[in-house]
């Protein structure tokens, strides 16, 4: 019998940090798929492989985070969850909160989120504060939210939330054979560069600046080599790039929306450590690399997801990609999270036709 996919603590327990009795609350997450993009893989003289991490339970990365932080916080007494959240994270940790039995309270702004996103966090039923400023403002009021009162933070600077999505790395090595020449990821919040960066080092029998313990180094080295890791932000929100904070960050592609990034330093030691680099490409670009996935590779991501593949575009361009590298871009979200700036100005009222085939057929020039 084929082996089922347990999700990601289950799978990776030896390299997280959970024991063989902690509770774990989990709705399946990781196992997504690893996918060949010929048309992109033409485009820019590589092997891209694109991970489709919208195949989450809740359609974002996020879910790997969430088991793990969800399941800390069901070691102690707490019975309240909190999150700032562009979307995705609202999404994740009202899900996995209902899964555990806990309460979840999200703090968005006012206006910024995708509805597909929005829906989620209502369905899953968390109590949703708007506020009316940015996501780096939600967060300053959730670290002091959880600092003062009996309610864990479940954002990405909860340490247990990078353990979770270093896993994508993990998975990527298991189906390639060894870790990728280079890895793109879009960044916002900056936790997931930081957290590949950590599961590609661990499988290599290394530890980084985010590592929680050095257990990796007592592991058999499942990779031999990591790879330089790639980050793209949006052009109106790039504070990594810039160097420094965008105190009003502007983008079409929400999810990464964000100027003061919270894992900033480790997204900036990913970066030079893996002699990689981050930059940014405008609205314009992810909007079409959004459509390249779609029309070429049989993929819909949401705005954010894309640039990642944006930025690989870009930078084959500007003749930076070595011919014939592996290459892994990270999707991060569905398309349906945000089908509202996918579908822009389509015309959905179709006309319609007799119910015959012969009226069918003329419609498809057949």
């Amino acid at each position: 019998m084929a082996h089922q996919w347990r999700g990601i603590i289950a799978e990776y327990r030896d390299r997280l940090p959970f024991g063989d009795d902690d509770p774990v609350v989990s709705l399946g997450e990781g196992g997504t798929p690893l996918v060949y993009a010929r048309a992109i893989s033409q485009r820019v003289g590589a092997d891209v492989h694109i991970k489709v991490e919208g195949a989450n339970p809740t359609g974002s990365f996020k879910d790997r985070g969430m088991t793990t932080a969800i399941s800390q916080v069901k070691q102690s007494d707490v019975q309240v969850v909190a999150c700032a959240s562009t979307g995705n994270t609202s999404a994740s940790a009202a899900a996995y909160a209902v899964a555990a039995g806990l309460t979840c309270a999200v703090i968005l702004p006012a206006g910024k989120i995708a509805a597909g996103k929005l829906a989620q966090a209502i369905v899953h039923g968390a109590q949703l504060v708007a506020v009316d400023g940015n996501f780096d403002d939600c967060l300053r009021i959730v670290r002091e939210l959880t600092d003062e009162h009996p309610v864990a933070l479940v954002n990405s600077v909860n340490p247990y939330r990078l353990q979770g999505q270093k896993t994508a790395a993990f998975e990527i090595v298991d189906a390639l054979g060894d870790a990728p020449d280079i890895h793109v990821l879009p960044v916002g919040n900056a936790g997931n560069i930081s957290a590949y960066w950590m599961g590609y080092n661990e499988y290599a029998g290394k530890t980084t600046l985010a590592s929680m313990d050095d257990s990796a180094l007592h592991m058999e080295p499942v990779a031999t080599k990591v790879p330089q890791m790639w980050g793209v932000q949006a052009w109106g929100a790039a504070p990594l790039v810039l160097g420094h904070v965008v105190d009003n960050p502007e983008t079409i592609a929400t999810a990464i929306r964000i100027g003061n990034p919270a894992s900033w330093k480790y997204a900036e030691a990913a970066r030079d450590d893996s002699r990689g680099w981050i930059d940014r490409v405008t609205d314009e670009q992810i909007l079409q690399a959004q459509k390249i996935l779609a029309a070429e590779a049989g993929i819909f991501v949401e705005p954010a997801s894309a640039a990642s593949v944006a930025g690989l575009i870009q930078a084959a361009e500007q003749g930076k990609v070595p011919e014939g590298a592996t290459i892994v871009c990270t999707v991060t979200g569905n398309g349906l999270k945000d089908t509202a700036t996918a579908l822009g100005d389509v015309d959905l009222d179709f006309t319609p036709i007799e119910p015959t085939t012969a009226a069918a057929m003329e419609v498809l020039g057949l």
